[in-house]
Parts: structure tokens; sequence; C-alpha cells
């Protein structure tokens, strides 16, 4: 089983005319945990050791964050952060799987959620292909 989705396409003016400023491999998912499910967009981030999503999602869920293993993290910026962990379903193009992701109020709410390697590459195999605007994701349980 091959999940495929298309490249997200960023619209950004350009002087008075709008075109298209980045290309990016962001996909819509639902996440979900007990009898809450929220339908959201993630950045497939290589770079990332995990997955991470805004904690006001993890409340809208039904989770109470704090209670989560608490994990600390960084980025490009320098920055660092609080994550709390919690097992959560992520439902890919049809294809579920239970997986742990990290919720947090150190990350912009107006971004996307982050897919990273735990979590994430340890359940999929990736393949980007920017050219044809695809990424391909094969669930490693049947591949």
């Amino acid at each position: 089983m091959t999940i495929k989705f298309h490249y997200k396409k960023i619209v950004g003016l350009e002087g008075k005319t709008q075109k298209i400023i980045a290309l990016r491999p962001i996909i819509p998912l639902s996440i979900r945990q007990g009898n809450g499910q929220i339908r959201y967009e993630a950045l497939i981030d290589s770079g990332a050791d995990f997955c991470i999503f805004h904690a006001e999602l993890g409340r809208l869920l039904g989770l109470d964050i704090e209670k989560g293993m608490r994990k600390k993290f960084g980025g490009v910026t320098g920055q660092t952060g609080i994550a709390f962990i919690h097992a959560v379903t992520l439902d890919l193009g049809g294809f579920e799987v239970e997986t742990e992701c990290g919720f947090s109020d150190d990350i912009s709410r107006d971004g996307y959620g982050i897919l990273g390697q735990d979590g994430f590459f340890d359940n999929f195999k990736v393949t980007f292909d920017r050219r044809s605007e695809k990424v391909e994701l094969v669930p490693k349980a049947i591949n």
C-alpha cells in the first residue's frame, strides 16, 4: 500500500503579484485520541527528532497536556521548549498508525504540526519527489 500526497504550494506576494513562493511536504491528517478527533496539516520534517503539535490541539482532543512525559526540544533558531508526549492515532490518507506525539505551548499556533523521526519516520518509508511535487508513504508494517 502506498499513500501519495501532493506538496503544498505556499502562496505569497511578490510586489503586488501573488505567486507560489515555496513547495513543502505538508500533508492533511487526522489526530485522534479517545473520542476526540481533529483534522489538521503537518510538515514531514526529516530533521525533527519527534512529532509535535501545538498544545491547544491536544487540549481539544481532551488530553491533560502536562500529564504526558516531559521532553525538551530545540529548533534551528536555538530556542528551546518543552513538549509533553501522549499516545494518539494518526490517520494519513486512510491508513491509521498508533504513535506518540508531543504537544507544546512553545511552538507557533499559526504553523503546522511536525512529523519527525520518532513516531512518523519509524512507521513509514518516506519518498520525497520535489520534481513531481509528490511525497509517497509506505507503511513499514506492510513493506
